[in-house]
């Protein structure tokens, strides 16, 4: 019988601050890109960040405000749960998430997308982004805050307690928006969240 595989040693991951400042960063840009070609097609997602599209185009706010408003409560979970560090990381990620996609936009702008191109990008580079993020502490808040603290005290996945929540904000969306959208939007979710559930394991990656 194999012997099983050594976790990692936790001194040899171990981030400094200026590892975290890249990495927050690094994701949070590409969070960002994610969610400005989601709203540029006109599609939605899962979580919070799914229930801000929803509002902002209810609303007529930005995703930006809308996303940085519904995340408040959400932190008080965070401190008492998961630690202030952890907190403070999320917190400063939610603000600079906010700024970044309500003016990122301003840079650049699309003239054609694909949807399924579109939310192919859309899951991939967000997840990309969010796992960075994950790994170095942080979060994007709100429903991401319950789904890894499931995971740390009870090993159940972020990524498929994510799923789960999105299968009902899913469900009832499929009420209200016409069905392509939901379809498509659908598609970047399962790509988003199965990304995450492959790769953010703490049995293959430990950071302090």
């Amino acid at each position: 019988m194999p012997a099983p595989m050594p976790l990692p040693d936790p001194e040899a991951v171990e981030h400094t601050a200026l590892d975290d400042v890249q990495g927050l960063s690094t994701g949070i840009v590409m969070c960002s890109l994610g969610l400005v070609l989601l709203t540029y097609m006109g599609f939605m997602t899962g979580q919070t960040a799914g229930a801000a599209v929803i509002l902002a185009h209810l609303t007529g706010y930005s995703f930006g405000k809308v996303f940085f408003v519904i995340n408040l409560p959400f932190y008080w979970l965070a401190v008492k749960r998961m630690g202030w560090e952890f907190t403070l990381k999320s917190l400063g990620c939610v603000t600079a998430l906010s700024v970044c996609t309500d003016y990122m936009p301003l840079g650049f702008q699309i003239e054609h997308l694909n949807p399924i191109l579109g939310v192919f990008f859309f899951g991939t580079v967000t997840g990309i982004g969010l796992l960075a993020i994950f790994r170095h502490g942080g979060s994007l808040g709100g429903l991401g805050i319950i789904a890894l603290y499931i995971q740390d005290n009870f090993g159940f996945r972020a990524g498929y307690v994510q799923l789960i929540i999105d299968a009902v904000l899913f469900l009832i969306a499929a009420l209200i928006f016409p069905f392509t959208v939901v379809f498509y939007s659908l598609i970047g979710a399962v790509i988003l969240n199965g990304l995450i559930a492959f790769n953010h394991r703490r049995d293959r990656y430990i950071a302090r």
